[in-house]
């Protein structure tokens, strides 16, 4: 049962978390492409990269759990599962509808490249199926412990089977596009559903969780627990990746259920970092200088698609020809907190203008702006990824 306290009022914690996301995935983007090819050999450049590496799967998890949360409040409010499944999975194949326009779109504005392109797979191309996943299994589950041990477990397989679906023969017999799907094809598989769905469910464990509180007490404790857990899955990661691997082929950066452990747990353990920052902002009177800021980051998660769809061309395509590959590091740095001022700058103005044009007779109250509502789950998209193949920069 969907508990009052957990769908009553928007969590702006989570909102700062996928606010971190979307700057962590414009450091990741600016850093890719408008770093000079020299610098790129530096243990800086490496310690940059691996930390935006966390923005995909930060995205991803956080989708997991706002579906949940979705759910929760959708079936409270029409007294129907099925109805709350329903408009889960709608949102999921929207969002997948969204990945082709993007490409389009991509495609248009930036000419030159193959017409193929349009079918590569990134992370749209997963978030939108797995969170369809997510929602038909939480329809399947009869209460929030059961989903608990669903996500857990199901998001536990895939990060196991992961290695061996991509080294498997039989998927060379699979249609080309079907491929991409599943194993990393060069340019043309930034993602695959293997293992990045597994984000998708492991976030929504922790959404069940979440759900499960019975009030803000309670929350709070559960994420002191969380970070707990969190922080035991990361020994637990650090530990068996020192160990032989017991595949006959993986990648520590790519593939393997140990750095999918490690993500996991930091994020876990951010999460409940993140619930007791906001507390602090909210209650601390020392802290109430940085609200300003606080709010400006969870502005940025609430506008996660908005500033993902316009900032990646701004990036990778002419806008930014001059300098895109001949930056120092510590200049690209500085152009990405200027890039994210500026987009910051345009999520500001859309919302303006938006409100200038919303009737007062549609605009929704402060609680309908609850955190629940099924749009608020698809809202979280973002990209990126680490060094190698389906762990190179989302575009």
């Amino acid at each position: 049962m969907t508990s009052g306290a957990s769908a009553a009022a928007r969590r702006g914690y989570i909102d700062a978390a996928r606010g971190l996301a979307v700057l962590l995935m414009m450091e990741a983007h600016t850093t890719d492409a408008w770093t000079r090819a020299a610098a790129k050999h530096s243990a800086a450049f490496r310690d940059a990269t691996v930390l935006g590496g966390f923005a995909a799967p930060l995205f991803l998890w956080l989708a997991g759990v706002a579906v949940v949360l979705a759910a929760g409040r959708a079936e409270a409010r029409s007294g129907s599962r099925a109805a709350a499944v329903e408009g889960i999975c709608r949102r999921g194949l929207e969002i997948f509808i969204l990945a082709f326009l993007f490409r389009l779109q991509a495609f248009v504005v930036s000419p030159g490249s193959y017409l193929v392109t349009l079918f590569r797979v990134d992370i749209l191309n997963v978030m939108g199926p797995a969170i369809a996943l997510a929602g038909l299994m939480w329809g399947a589950a009869s209460s929030d412990a059961v989903r608990v041990w669903l996500f857990a477990a199901a998001a536990a397989a895939i990060a196991m089977v992961t290695p061996v679906v991509r080294a498997a023969s039989w998927i060379d017999a699979l249609p080309t596009w079907v491929q991409w799907h599943l194993r990393p094809s060069g340019e043309y598989t930034t993602f695959t559903f293997f293992p990045w769905i597994g984000f998708v469910l492991a976030g929504s464990a922790v959404g069940a969780l979440v759900t499960a509180a019975r009030d803000e007490a309670a929350e709070s404790r559960l994420h002191v627990w969380l970070a707990g857990a969190g922080a035991a899955l990361i020994g637990v990661g650090l530990v068996t990746a020192a160990r032989p691997s017991i595949y006959a082929s993986s990648s520590f950066w790519t593939s393997s259920p140990t750095w999918f452990a490690i993500r996991v747990g930091v994020m876990t353990v951010a999460l409940a970092g993140l619930k007791g920052c906001a507390a602090a902002v909210d209650r601390v009177r020392a802290a109430r200088a940085v609200r300003p800021a606080w709010r400006a980051i969870e502005r940025l998660g609430r506008g996660s698609l908005f500033v993902y769809w316009i900032h990646v061309e701004l990036v990778y395509g002419y806008a930014s020809w001059l300098w895109r590959g001949r930056l120092p590091l510590w200049a690209t740095l500085a152009a990405w907190a200027a890039f994210s001022a500026l987009m910051y700058g345009a999520l500001v103005l859309r919302d303006r203008v938006w409100r200038s044009h919303e009737s007062p007779r549609i605009r929704p109250s402060a609680r309908d702006r609850g955190h629940g509502s099924v749009r608020h789950a698809g809202d979280l998209v973002g990209a990126f990824d680490p060094p190698a193949a389906d762990a190179g920069v989302a575009r």
